[in-house]
């Protein structure tokens, strides 16, 4: 129990580092919650501060996500830890940490990038299968809310169809944790899901601001 609740503090320590706060402060001196759609994420990144620093936003997000749970894994079967109870800590604790940041007052993003790291790690087929759905719709739509949110939407049911083609091992424990953390995605989108009914939601594109 020491271990586990060391991880999850680490990682959520981790996940709350706002790197997309930090490009607008170093950058411009701005604080991005206050521009473009205020969020603090790769896309509101890009939109205010150009590819270059959105690049390295989302690299670092999806980083703070993949890392602690590959530590953890690391940690798991140094151990001999049975199942994946210090990785799926690790994610939980790293997305919640993103999405809810201890250094900005418990502000944050919408936790797509460091919820794709941290499957990445944990579940790396499930993820591709994500991956591609996000592709698709951004592609089709060039709306990163709706390709998000797709992505989002496709994951548990991945997790679930890649546990069961897995002997043994099906993953119900991987599968609870990508349900809640879809969930609690999707209610930090719902303001972008109102744009998406009534029509309104922009399609990505950069803003000079």
């Amino acid at each position: 129990m020491t271990v586990l609740a060391l991880i999850a503090t680490g990682s959520f320590l981790v996940g709350g580092i706002p790197f997309s706060y930090l490009a607008g402060r170093l950058a411009r001196g701005i604080d991005l919650r206050e521009h473009g759609s205020g969020n603090l994420g790769a896309s509101n990144t890009f939109r205010i501060l150009g590819a270059r620093w959105a690049t390295a936003v989302l690299v670092l997000d999806v980083l703070k996500g993949w890392v602690p749970v590959a530590l953890a894994a690391r940690l798991s079967a140094g151990a001999g830890v049975e199942g994946h109870w210090l990785e799926i800590a690790a994610a939980t604790a790293a997305i919640l940490g993103h999405l809810f940041s201890p250094y900005l007052r418990f502000s944050g993003g919408k936790g797509i990038a460091t919820s794709a790291g941290a499957f990445l790690a944990l579940e790396p087929w499930a993820f591709a299968g994500a991956f591609a759905v996000w592709a698709g719709v951004f592609a089709w739509r060039r709306i990163m809310s709706l390709a998000s949110l797709a992505a989002a939407a496709s994951l548990p049911p991945l997790v679930y169809v890649v546990g069961r083609l897995r002997p043994g091992d099906s993953h119900w424990s991987v599968l609870a944790a990508s349900t809640i953390i879809m969930a609690v995605v999707v209610i930090k989108h719902r303001s972008n899901i109102k744009r998406l009914l009534r029509g309104t939601e922009p399609a990505l594109a950069r803003k000079k601001g």
